[in-house]
């Protein structure tokens, strides 16, 4: 059996409430959000979405209103100094023991896997070891923590799936989105060709190498519509931006959506 078979498998879910060192409220699993810059000011609907689902897995959701950026874009951009000190405020506005989610895998990868970078040889390394442990993306969180696989959700049509470079291979994140999509009542999910490839947005890449940027968008968003989806879904709303961004201009009919949102439909 391939891989794109095995990642849509339905494994029995775990049930909710098991008592951890995260603590538990309610019968359910007490949960921080971070909500991305991306998100905050672009696509808000997706954070909504986002703790419409988790409630509904028996989460009890808080939301800190301090929290702002998580510093990736100073620390891609080379300003390692100022990107500490928005790394510093997060480790703060984050601090607890409650589990943390974003919807972004983007995000998630950069706090687990260059937090420890920035505070190597300082008094915040612990803090930022045990932050990135505590760290989830949505999807990772509903099926690794959770055991939640089928939420009710239900969308009519043919979708495909883009896995984001920080998903897979920050994160390694593969078969979650999938899993929890193969049980989206009334969708039929279908590989791309090329699936793992770049969409091209990158952050600043796109800016700085705009044609090359714009190259592989037009590589994804050709694969994508070759496979007759009306949904292009994913885990990062940057890639998404970039890739709705493109669609648009080419004249694709596909539409991109956001797991969370995907997640959020038909209940």
């Amino acid at each position: 059996m391939n891989e794109a078979t095995n990642a849509f498998t339905k494994p029995q879910a775990t049930p909710l409430g098991a008592k951890d060192s995260y603590g538990v409220r309610d019968g359910g699993i007490n949960v921080q959000i971070f909500v991305p810059c991306f998100v905050d000011q672009l696509y808000p609907t997706v954070a909504f979405n986002m703790v419409k689902v988790l409630k509904k897995a028996g989460c009890a959701v808080t939301y800190n209103p301090n929290q702002t950026c998580c510093g990736q874009p100073a620390f891609n951009a080379g300003f390692w100094g100022e990107a500490k000190e928005v790394c510093r405020k997060f480790i703060a506005d984050f601090e607890g023991g409650s589990y943390i989610v974003a919807p972004s895998a983007s995000c998630t990868g950069f706090v687990r896997n260059y937090y420890n970078t920035l505070f190597e040889n300082s008094a915040e390394k612990n803090a930022a070891k045990m932050l990135g442990e505590r760290l989830f993306e949505f999807s990772e969180f509903m099926v690794k923590v959770l055991g939640v696989y089928d939420v009710g959700a239900s969308l009519p049509g043919k979708a495909t799936y883009h896995d984001s470079c920080a998903g897979l291979r920050e994160c390694g994140i593969k078969k979650e989105p999938r899993q929890l999509l193969a049980n989206v009542k009334g969708l039929e999910l279908v590989e791309m060709t090329d699936v793992e490839t770049c969409c091209g947005f990158g952050g600043t890449f796109a800016v700085k190498f705009e044609p090359i940027s714009i190259g592989m968008a037009d590589q994804k968003i050709t694969n994508a519509t070759a496979t007759g989806a009306e949904y292009l879904i994913s885990t990062d709303m940057s890639c998404l931006m970039h890739l709705d961004g493109y669609a648009k201009n080419k004249g694709a009919s596909i539409q991109t959506l956001h797991l969370a949102d995907v997640l959020a439909s038909g209940w």
